[in-house]
């Protein structure tokens, strides 16, 4: 949901999912402005760069002083496989902005897993929203990352949970550009420089996964450097 959508101006509490990456850093930047605490939730499911994820978590909940904060796995997604960022028979492909086709890198049905662990945790912090970096400009390659995915989960949450439960998913960023993204979190001090995007490598970003490319396009675009250091240097 749009959080222009949402009558109250000001959350007690809201849950936002953390993975490490730009986009989740600059919700969580949104998130913390509009709720009067913040609980950051990161979800490890066996991914390539799993380690350099979890560090980029932990660097931006102690940039924000977060005191609660939740680190999960949930591996079985490894087990099930069908994705090149938890199948290493996978090949992670270089990127092709252009294209319609679900990349390699899409883990099925990742983010309902990982909302639903936002939703318990929702209900016993008694929060009211629970914040995710989903991003439209992906959604060609990403279904679950769709304005209308997240509208279906929030009536989900609504049927599923106790009468007196009240939970908000917030996608702020769903109908920005990378770009804009970049320029929203320069306007609120987001700690771009703690975030992690990259698909492949845990050292130095690659430059060249879907989730590299896209992010740095978005810095390019926004005339700004990317403070995070690359491999190689895509650009479009």
């Amino acid at each position: 949901m749009n959080e222009s959508k949402i009558q109250n101006p000001k959350s007690k509490i809201s849950i936002c999912l953390v993975s490490g990456g730009m986009d989740s850093c600059v919700s969580a930047a949104i998130a913390r402005q509009n709720s009067d605490e913040i609980a950051l939730l990161h979800i490890s499911y066996g991914q390539r760069t799993e380690r350099r994820e979890r560090k980029a978590f932990e660097d931006i909940a102690d940039f924000y002083n977060v005191e609660k904060r939740l680190a999960v796995s949930i591996e079985y997604l490894t087990k099930i496989g069908g994705s090149s960022l938890t199948d290493e028979q996978i090949e992670v492909l270089e990127t092709d902005l252009e294209s319609k086709e679900i990349p390699t890198s899409y883990v099925p049905f990742r983010n309902a897993n990982m909302l639903s662990i936002a939703t318990s945790w929702a209900e016993v912090l008694r929060a009211n929203r629970i914040y995710i970096g989903a991003v439209a400009e992906d959604s060609s390659g990403y279904p679950d990352c769709r304005p209308e995915f997240y509208a279906a989960f929030e009536r989900t949450i609504e049927t599923g949970t106790k009468p007196d439960t009240q939970i908000k998913i917030v996608t702020p960023i769903i109908h920005l550009s990378k770009a804009e993204i970049v320029l929203k979190g320069i306007e609120l001090g987001a700690p771009l420089h703690l975030s992690w995007s990259c698909y492949c490598s845990e050292d130095l970003a690659c430059g060249t996964c879907d989730s590299c490319a896209l992010r740095l396009r978005g810095f390019e675009r926004a005339g700004l450097k990317d403070p995070i250091l690359y491999k190689n240097q895509f650009t479009n």
